[in-house]
């Protein structure tokens, strides 16, 4: 008996030259619907419309083609089961040999600016999933395809095995792809229809799914293997960012990058701003008049921890700006873009990964996500915009408009870094960072410290409230003017006392950053 394959594809990359070799190789008899058929006739393929193998026609708009059991039998069967194949000659169905299904774009419609709900449930395939899941269950007996990628290793395991089928391993393998395939989609139509909950409770089932863009070379150490993918069909983010030069990101480098894009987020692209990122903390974060002044102001915070590190920009690198990276040996540098004669000059450090990224400053993190033993923790990201309006000046001394616009820069940086976090500013560049203490003590004499004679006249910021006096007293010490800080200690009190004892500038958030 001819061999027969179901083609039913919404992505027609390399199905018409999948469909010419099935049919003049291997003597296919094919089966397709709609656009699919369409589009292989036009190529001069001879193929059967589902509606014709069925004897049904499309019906409610196409909504129903494929749900049909002359389709589902065929796929469903196992040719070596009596009773199936009994089943199959009674009602004059086919067994199939090959489904090829590939599903409706749903994640490219909803990546639409201002698509409606109505639109975007048009776009849920319905009869594709039920045809990969029908075929997948029955990889013992066919072979199931839901990718353009398969089809040359599809043709290639019929040329090779002497029985015209491919191996049973490949089946297999093709199998869950296509089971990872209906997962993907589904979750896709399941984040979309949480994203329309005004509610925005945590769901009692959460799946998470991505497709791999590249095997890395290693983990956060040699002996850790890790791989990076991209979630949703539309590559967005950094699986959308240009990589103009460099060599191969790591798992590192994409962490960091990720910490530096958080915190160049925070600064719009009306006034220049840079951040350079060690260990996914800013040892340099500075505004400038030009891109050059944010960079060197960044970089001369902490010029020894600097290098090495990760470089984001929240304007295009122009060519002064490109000239000063290359005396500085970083790993990465990205930015909204590059202008020609920048990406010149940044070619003469060819090992330098260079990125561009143009939604760098807009895009965002919606779920923050983190492995525990059996399990694993998920929160909304936390990109609540600061806004100085909200605050509450606690102190007698009032900030001066200059004041309040430092502390707004102090505090957006202090939410990036890790708790206890311990941030110290002036003119809109760090001077002092402290990160990861186990105590606030010590993360302010670490900023406090590397700030040296330059606190003089500063402000500091802290991701928490403090629990005791003695940080306001050890920051006033060191010549601290004006602090930020959440509020909200049982002895709140005992800092705004002393914080009007020695003269300075205290102001309440009422928001909490802590970042583990």
């Amino acid at each position: 008996m001819t061999r027969l394959a179901l083609l039913s594809a919404s992505n027609k990359t390399g199905i018409v030259e999948l469909a010419h070799s099935l049919v003049t190789e291997f003597g296919f008899e094919l089966i397709s619907s709609g656009g699919t058929a369409k589009t292989l006739q036009a190529a001069g393929i001879p193929v059967i419309k589902v509606s014709d193998y069925t004897g049904s026609p499309e019906i409610l708009g196409g909504r129903v083609k494929t749900l049909h059991p002359r389709i589902h039998g065929g796929i469903l069967a196992r040719q070596d089961l009596l009773e199936d194949l009994a089943d199959l000659a009674a009602n004059n169905i086919r067994p199939m040999d090959l489904v090829v299904v590939n599903l409706y774009p749903f994640e490219q419609t909803i990546a639409q600016p201002n698509v409606t709900l109505a639109e975007a449930i048009e776009q849920i395939d319905v009869g594709g999933p039920a045809m990969l899941r029908a075929a997948a269950k029955n990889f013992a007996h066919l072979t199931v395809l839901c990718s353009p990628t398969q089809y040359e290793g599809y043709l290639n395991e019929l040329r090779s095995e002497s029985s015209l089928k491919p191996s049973l391993a490949f089946r297999q393998a093709s199998a869950l792809q296509a089971f990872q395939h209906t997962a993907a989609y589904d979750r896709a139509i399941a984040a979309y229809l949480e994203s329309q909950d005004a509610l925005k409770s945590p769901d009692q089932t959460w799946t998470l799914t991505g497709t791999q863009i590249q095997a890395l070379r290693y983990g956060e150490n040699p002996h850790q293997s890790a791989a990076w993918y991209q979630t949703g069909g539309t590559p967005s983010g950094w699986a959308a960012a240009e990589k103009l030069q460099g060599k191969e990101l790591s798992y590192n480098n994409l962490v960091d990058l990720e910490a530096a894009r958080r915190i160049i987020a925070e600064f719009p692209t009306t006034q220049a701003a840079a951040t350079i990122i060690k260990h996914t903390n800013p040892c340099g974060t500075a505004l400038g008049d030009t891109l050059l002044q944010a960079y060197e102001k960044a970089l001369n915070a902490d010029a020894m921890s600097a290098f090495g590190g990760i470089v984001a920009l929240n304007q295009a690198i122009d060519s002064p700006t490109a000239t000063a990276l290359t005396q500085t040996f970083l790993e990465c540098v990205v930015a909204p873009g590059c202008d020609p004669e920048a990406a010149k000059i940044l070619s003469a450090k060819s090992k330098v990964r260079v990125l561009v990224m143009p939604d760098l400053v807009s895009a965002s993190a919606q779920t923050d996500i983190k492995p525990i033993a059996g399990g694993f923790l998920m929160q909304t990201a936390d990109e609540q915009s600061a806004d100085a309006a909200t605050w509450r000046v606690v102190t007698a001394k009032q900030p001066t408009e200059a004041q309040l616009a430092e502390l707004l820069f102090a505090w957006k940086v202090c939410r990036h870094v890790k708790s206890n976090a311990i941030v110290v500013t002036r003119d809109r560049a760090t001077l002092g960072v402290g990160a990861g203490q186990m105590n606030r003590v010590g993360s302010a004499k670490i900023a406090l410290e590397q700030a040296g004679e330059r606190a003089k006249g500063a402000t500091l910021a802290s991701d928490g409230f403090f629990p005791f006096d003695d940080s306001v007293r050890t920051a006033a010490a060191a010549g601290i003017e004006s602090i930020v800080q959440p509020g909200g200690s049982l002895r709140d009190q005992d800092s705004i006392q002393a914080a009007d004892e020695l003269g300075l500038v205290m102001v309440f958030t009422g928001v909490r950053h802590f970042l583990h």
